[in-house]
């Protein structure tokens, strides 16, 4: 036999019912032998309940229970529900005169949704052809009189099954009410929470079932609640042990006393999705095959008791007096945690409770806080907990650090005696976010990283695209997917949680909104968006303000905006204090050479301890063009100049170019990373711009760029034989002092050489080490240009991604 359970939403008006009607049918048409166990249709526990304060109130209740009455007869006119409508009219009416009920009253009145819902789906079946049968649990299931949550005496109600099941099982259907039963006195006694399964589970448990099948209205248990985490997926096997632990820690769809009955003997529990009768659900046995992290659960509506004071340490009794008043005043904890620093203890109860128990232990602690040994008893509320069934704790510091890196710092954790169940509370404002990091962390879904990309020109635009176009393949390939949630410009920001479109050109112009950094902080926060990167595509000193704000907030950050790291000193060691600070990473790769992987090389040998003695080279990619062409050609300096501009090759202002700045800063950036303290000012920059052409606007300065060739034909002349001119970048000096020297210049170099043979618009690098000598590191390559700079902006990023 197997015995079949369904919940209030299946039974629900509409499609509910008639695809339980549709389920039973075809079990019977396979021929399997099967009984049911209803629980109150749709709403009519919640609904009774709110009756039930009405009238107790004195209030108006008779609309509302028209309207119960109207649900529970629904289309089914036939059917004779009238022996419960006239007891519940006679509670309800004798409540409203006495303005009070007990909770015996109160069982009485609940336990009519099952009886309803039972004799409803008999009639149906009936119907249908169905040999159905109504069966009254009350006559079946013997308990206490403990009204509410009444504990079934086991002997006799097993007996009553066995009997009742030889008696009148044969061909028909038995249909049981859920969640009812009746003391000695025949007095109708409630189970308390999850009854009706718990009915399912004695009647498995004492009739030796094949199966107890679970019909809710999902498709089994998943590895998170899918309503808080998208991602989750639905987990074919559990044992009986991972789904006690499940029910302990808040699973809504099992309790512990289901299980335990099950267990027992050993009879599976199928958790299926009455909508979806195809779908095979979540199997629960004694033994599974498969280890490892099963499922997050969540428990919420709880509080965090602390009791702090560094005369607890070590003092025996301490843990007996607390449970102790915990055990007097029924207040039952799901977690304690003990500290050995003044934090002593964290107990996690219901948050209905958690004042009582305060109250409680300041009285039984009273004389403590006169010795001084207890500091404080308070609670900390709007928490919740995160349960991580199956976690070992030798693989625990993953979903940790992945926490920490997204600034969810957990009050408390702990884990199970079994070492193979951790719990962390956090704060519940936090829960959403906390549930996706981990869950991200620990199964086999893809890690999200939710990107906001501040400047969308050329660099940032081409980003953008890449980003678009790519997505989906890193996706696959690499388990990660790549969230643009916000563009911005200077004045407006196009924000969507789920990702920009790759219209967001449009977009940006029809639907983006004035904001501020505290903006784009806020709607990430309120989305609860995880693994957040600002990525500057800017040139602007005004946006760096915001790196700080952004970092404190969580985000990491990737630049290729040269200003941060050429600012003063002291911003660029404060920067660097936050990130430490907030365990973030900053990286700007493409700060120079673009795409070129320079910083990363540097960074590596000195972090290795490598003796870097000077670092040389072409450091601009404009420059590079203009020299190669002007040395290997015999024409005016001003005509290549004029080709590398219309080309596009040089800023607006050419003269942000050749006054040599950019290299300056470059240059910088490279002494930085070997943590020498210069200042840009401190920089010797040769300026290749006339003097009096320095000034003006930009079309007057177009008009004059013959005035450049008698320069440089002249300095083009005076070379030695076989020489060629470069624009240089060069670190020297004692770089294991504070400072170097920094300079930038127009050299003449053998053509022979690697620096002399350079071509196009190139990069070059050379990077002289005391362990290779004379024979630098040579770096080359395209340095300039936004599709390569983006794709260059695109490696720090699945660089960040793969982090952590």
């Amino acid at each position: 036999m197997k015995i079949l359970k369904f919940g209030g939403k299946s039974l629900s008006n509409g499609e509910g019912i008639n695809k339980v009607v549709s389920i039973i049918l075809d079990k019977v048409n396979h021929g399997e032998q099967i009984a049911i166990v209803v629980s109150a249709r749709g709403n009519a526990t919640d609904d009774l309940e709110a009756i039930l304060a009405v009238a107790s109130k004195n209030g108006n209740y008779k609309p509302l229970f028209e309207d119960f009455k109207k649900y529970q007869q629904y289309e089914y006119q036939d059917v004779d529900l009238s022996e419960e409508f006239n007891v519940l009219e006679k509670l309800f009416e004798g409540v409203s005169l006495i303005g009070d009920y007990s909770t015996k009253i109160k069982d009485q009145i609940l336990s009519k949704g099952e009886l309803l819902s039972a004799k409803l789906l008999t009639a149906i079946l009936i119907k249908k052809g169905i040999n159905a049968r109504f069966t009254d649990s009350r006559e079946l299931i013997k308990t206490d009189s403990k009204f509410g949550d009444a504990q079934p005496l086991d002997s006799l109600s097993k007996k009553n099954v066995i009997n009742y099941f030889k008696q009148n099982n044969g061909s028909a259907v038995n249909i049981v009410t859920g969640f009812i039963g009746s003391n000695s006195k025949n007095d109708t006694t409630t189970l308390g929470r999850n009854g009706s399964n718990y009915t399912a589970s004695l009647l498995a448990n004492y009739l030796d079932a094949e199966e107890l099948q679970n019909y809710t209205h999902v498709d089994g248990i998943y590895t998170a609640n899918p309503d808080l985490v998208p991602d989750a997926k639905k987990i074919d096997h559990l044992t009986f042990n991972e789904a006690n632990e499940l029910a302990n820690f808040g699973a809504t769809i099992l309790h512990a006393k289901t299980i335990i009955p099950l267990l027992e003997k050993n009879i599976p529990l199928r958790i299926l999705n009455t909508f979806n009768y195809e779908n095979k659900g979540t199997l629960i046995t004694a033994h599974s095959n498969t280890g490892g992290i099963k499922t997050l659960s969540v428990l919420e509506n709880v509080a965090l008791v602390n009791l702090e004071g560094r005369g607890l340490l070590g003092k025996t009794g301490v843990d007996a007096r607390i449970f102790r008043v915990m055990g007097d005043n029924d207040i039952s904890v799901s977690i304690i945690s003990q500290g050995s620093s003044e934090r002593g203890i964290g107990l996690v109860v219901d948050a209905d409770k958690a004042t009582k128990a305060m109250i409680e232990l300041e009285k039984e602690f009273e004389n403590d806080f006169y010795s001084k040994d207890v500091n404080r008893i308070s609670v900390t509320d709007d928490v919740s907990v995160i349960s991580i069934i199956g976690q070992d704790l030798s693989t625990f510091h993953k979903p940790y650090t992945a926490l920490i890196k997204n600034k969810i710092i957990p009050i408390l954790f702990n884990n199970t005696v079994t070492g193979k169940n951790v719990s962390l509370v956090v704060k519940k404002s936090e829960l959403h976010k906390a549930l996706n990091v981990i869950h991200g962390e620990i199964f086999g879904v893809s890690k999200k990283i939710n990107i906001a990309i501040f400047g969308h020109g050329l660099v940032g635009g081409t980003l953008i695209n890449q980003i678009l176009e790519s997505a989906s393949s890193i996706e696959k390939r690499k388990d990660i997917k790549l969230n643009v949630f916000a563009i911005a410009n200077s004045k407006s920001v196009l924000l969507n949680k789920n990702g920009v479109t790759p219209n967001w050109k449009n977009e940006i112009q029809t639907s983006g909104v004035l904001y501020t950094i505290k903006d784009i902080i806020a709607f990430a926060n309120e989305n609860h968006l995880e693994n957040l990167i600002a990525i500057d595509n800017t040139a602007s000193a005004a946006f760096v303000e915001n790196y700080i704000p952004l970092v404190e907030n969580g985000f990491d950050l990737i630049s290729s905006n040269k200003v941060a790291n050429t600012l003063s000193y002291g911003f660029y060691k404060k920067l660097r204090k936050v990130l430490a600070d907030n365990q973030k990473s900053y990286l700007y790769e493409t700060n120079v050479g673009a795409g070129l992987p320079l910083i990363d090389t540097i960074k590596l040998l000195h972090l290795s301890g490598e003796n870097i003695t000077k670092i040389k080279g072409v450091f601009s990619g404009t420059l590079s063009y203009l020299f190669n062409n002007f040395s290997s050609k015999d024409v005016p300096f001003s005509d290549i100049l004029k080709e590398a501009i219309d080309n596009g090759y040089t800023e607006p202002d050419p003269r942000e170019d050749l006054c040599g700045n950019d290299v300056g800063r470059k240059l910088l950036i490279l002494a930085r990373e070997l943590d020498l303290q210069n200042e840009f000012e401190e920089v010797a920059i040769q300026n290749l711009i006339p003097e009096h052409l320095r000034e003006g606007n930009v079309q007057e300065f177009l008009t004059k760029l013959k005035e450049f060739d008698s320069v440089y034909d002249k300095i083009k002349r005076d070379q030695e034989p076989n020489h060629v001119l470069r624009y240089i970048g060069e670190l020297s000096g004692d770089l294991h002092g504070d400072k170097g020297v920094l300079e930038v210049k127009l050299v003449s170099v053998p053509k022979e050489t690697a620096l002399g043979g350079l071509k196009g618009s190139d990069s070059f690098f050379e990077i002289y080490t005391e362990s290779y000598g004379d024979r630098p590191i040579v770096i080359q390559g395209a340095g300039a240009g936004s599709a390569v700079t983006a794709r260059g902006v695109f490696g720090d990023i699945l660089r960040l991604s793969d982090k952590g």
